[in-house]
């Protein structure tokens, strides 16, 4: 009981000071969900397959998320071009007015969707701390999960692993 005790003050401790705290996710495939974007058109957790994707539940109310965006999108710059995709998920009680004037002024290159309702963040494992993000293989299945900013010189590696598979 201590050392859970223990464990859950550590990961606390870390996502107060905005550090990633990694949960193995064992390759487990991405929920079922479709993602409204700001468009209007949607997307499903099956148009995600054939890209390594990047699932970045995020709210523009989080000083995290809004540090570690710029880091989001040079990874998605960097990786685009060779099967790479990002979709960044505005959490329920972010103000969808909020969400479009970041977008566009931040010029953010990749999709970005609002879950309105909370059911993609729930379906996604209950999401409630952010930045969460999920990082998806070609098969759609999820390979990493992080609570908190990533260390991105890691994430990259692992991208590049899985942009080598087949």
């Amino acid at each position: 009981m201590k050392k859970r005790v223990l464990y859950g003050a550590a990961a606390a401790a870390a996502l107060a000071i905005g550090a990633a705290v990694y949960v193995g996710a064992g390759d487990s495939a991405a929920p079922q969900s479709t993602f409204v974007l700001l468009d209007g058109s949607s997307k499903t957790t099956a148009d995600l397959k054939g890209r390594v994707t990047l699932v970045n539940f995020w709210a523009t109310s989080c000083v995290t998320c809004v540090g570690e965006m710029p880091k989001v999108i040079a990874t998605y710059d960097k990786y685009h071009g060779k099967g790479y995709d990002t979709l960044a998920v505005a959490m329920s009680y972010d103000p969808p007015s909020y969400v479009v004037n970041y977008t566009e002024t931040r010029k953010l290159p990749f999709n970005v969707a609002i879950d309105n309702t909370g059911a993609v963040a729930k379906a996604w494992g209950d999401v409630q701390l952010t930045p969460t993000t999920y990082l998806v293989n070609k098969r759609g299945e999820i390979v990493k999960r992080y609570v908190g900013e990533p260390n991105f010189g890691e994430l990259h590696q692992l991208i590049e692993k899985l942009l080598a598979e087949a």
